[in-house]
């Protein structure tokens, strides 16, 4: 990804702007230190959602982490230990289980100390013990090393993570901390720490469902790759905010208006859009930033789902609707479990407004994804459990695991990762309305090897939406696909492979054209051996 190599003088061009001095990392003065939070501050957060809580362990875990960091120092020149701290104090928000709090205080002393997994096994427990070890083995994540070496890091995350999920909010919640303090790293490795947040972890937060993460990730990303940039996004945000100071307000309480005009109840506020997002619109779509109209987005949050459809219909009759811009989530899930109604209306003062209809639990789940599925829940098991029943998200996880087996080498399942990482999804449904999500620009090839290998392997011909089609068109959102197959071909083209975007499909391919090849020289082997000779006598 490459969000921030459009020059600084093309993005001045685009937004209409002279040259602004960068708000940079690098001349920014150091933040001044805050206090380090006290043992009895962390046993209160968590006391907060979890009264149950069992203070004995958050404080044998906080003072064993301290000691084991001793006089250990950040590059700020905070005590080391005030970074785990963070790292737990982050996911207190997420309302996560005393385990999770505890291995969050705990994760570096196995790589950093002289702690061991044996001896916090004994004094912590097995299950906080993995946990620790499940992070250990991630600490050096070099995403921007060799390519073998970077997928097979991102194997051994993906393992951990799908093994328990705890150690995707720990290790999200780590780098998290690490980037907001980014500005005491030398610059070239800050720069390198910010790429492989953009490349990996922001796009991962989001294939999980949890938005606000992934947008903080990537807002600190794009602060470090492109300062310049980044401050004339910034500038640009902040003179519209002053011009529009009253917009929001007015646009929330007309909307909360005629809502509860209507006997509805709801929740509405407006939030503006980061810098990343709005960089990347520009980017995507090739425009100036006064020619974006969707800078702010509403919420309007509801009780129940009847509630949601009857609010689509009080905003639609009470104003007109942009064409086009009409989705709706709740009927037709994202494969991150989000649901939601988004549609545009051109509002007050000709203003055209954004707008996400949805549920609490909605709501929930779209700010925090599988964290919300994880959220304490006393006599519920645990969250990886609970996310096998849930959470769309986490089955995806699983899936991507299961691609492990079917890549042929490390660079394989680093590429289809990331494609998979990346793209939008395109949801189609079979026939018979079974649904099929995809990543963006997948084609009938990727559909068929999504219903099945052999589906895939035996497919001759397609139907979109009851029309012919060629194998290799692209899909669309709530296309029907029919994938036509004959018994009399057992393995695919070869050619499929470079047409093919999944890493499900693109492997499979490889595999079938490998075996077909095999069995081919095997038959031919066979065919140029001599014929046995006869052991039968012969007569004259």
């Amino acid at each position: 990804m490459a969000y921030w190599r459009r020059s600084s003088r093309q993005m001045q061009a685009a937004t209409g702007q002279v040259a602004v001095a960068p708000t940079s990392p690098v001349t920014e003065k150091p933040k001044s230190r805050s206090r380090m939070m006290r043992q009895y501050d962390l046993v209160e957060r968590v006391r907060s959602y979890n009264p149950d809580t069992n203070e004995d362990l958050l404080n044998r875990a906080y003072v064993y982490a301290m000691k084991a960091h001793g006089t250990q120092t950040r590059a700020s020149g905070d005590p080391y230990f005030s970074h785990p701290l963070e790292v737990a104090a982050i996911l207190t928000n997420l309302k996560l289980d005393d385990a999770t709090i505890v291995a969050a205080l705990l994760h570096d002393t196995i790589e950093d100390t002289e702690a061991t997994r044996a001896e916090i096994d004994n004094i912590f427990g097995h299950e906080i013990g993995a946990l620790v070890e499940g992070l250990t083995k991630l600490k050096r994540l070099e995403l921007v090393s060799r390519e073998a070496k970077q997928a097979e890091n991102l194997r051994k995350l993906l393992l951990a993570i799908a093994d328990d999920v705890r150690v995707l909010l720990i290790k999200l919640a780590d780098r998290l901390h690490n980037m907001r303090t980014l500005e005491f790293v030398p610059p070239a490795s800050r720069r390198r720490i910010a790429e492989e947040t953009l490349d990996i972890y922001a796009p991962l937060a989001g294939r999980m469902g949890m938005h606000e993460m992934r947008e903080e990730l990537e807002d600190l990303s794009f602060h470090v790759l492109d300062p310049e940039a980044y401050a004339v996004v910034k500038q640009r945000l902040d003179a519209l905010a002053d011009r529009n100071r009253n917009l929001i307000g007015e646009i929330e309480s007309q909307l909360s208006k005629n809502l509860q005009k209507n006997g509805i109840t709801a929740r509405v506020y407006g939030r503006r859009k980061q810098p990343f997002s709005i960089w990347t619109k520009m980017e995507r779509k090739s425009v100036g930033f006064e020619q974006l109209s969707d800078i702010y987005g509403f919420r309007i949050i509801l009780s129940d789902v009847e509630d949601c459809y009857a609010a689509l219909g009080v905003v639609h009759t009470t104003w007109p609707v942009v064409p086009g811009r009409f989705k709706d989530y709740i009927s037709t899930p994202k494969q991150n479990d989000y649901r939601s109604i988004h549609t545009t209306v051109i509002g007050p003062g000709n203003q055209r407004v954004e707008l996400q209809i949805r549920t609490e639990e909605m709501n929930q789940i779209a700010e925090f994804g599988i964290a919300a599925h994880a959220f304490y829940k006393e006599g519920m098991g645990s969250p990886t459990e609970r996310l096998k029943h849930e959470s769309n998200a986490f089955a995806w996880l699983r899936h991507t695991v299961g691609i492990l087996s079917e890549s042929a080498n490390p660079e394989e399942f680093l590429e289809h990762t990331k494609l998979e990482l990346f793209h939008d999804q395109v949801f189609c449904f079979t026939p018979k309305g079974k649904l099929i999500a995809l990543p963006r620009q997948a084609n009938v090839i990727d559909f068929a090897y999504a219903v099945h290998t052999d589906v895939g392997n035996s497919a001759v011909g397609c139907k979109i939406n009851g029309k012919f089609a060629p194998l290799s068109s692209e899909l669309q959102n709530g296309d029907e696909v029919e994938v036509l197959t004959s018994v009399a071909q057992s393995a695919p083209p070869s050619a499929w492979e470079s047409l093919a975007v999944t890493g499900k499909a693109r492997a499979a391919i490889r595999r079938a054209t490998r075996t077909a090849v095999r069995d081919q020289y095997a038959a031919s082997s066979i065919a140029c051996l001599p014929a046995p000779r006869s052991n039968t006598p012969t007569t004259s």
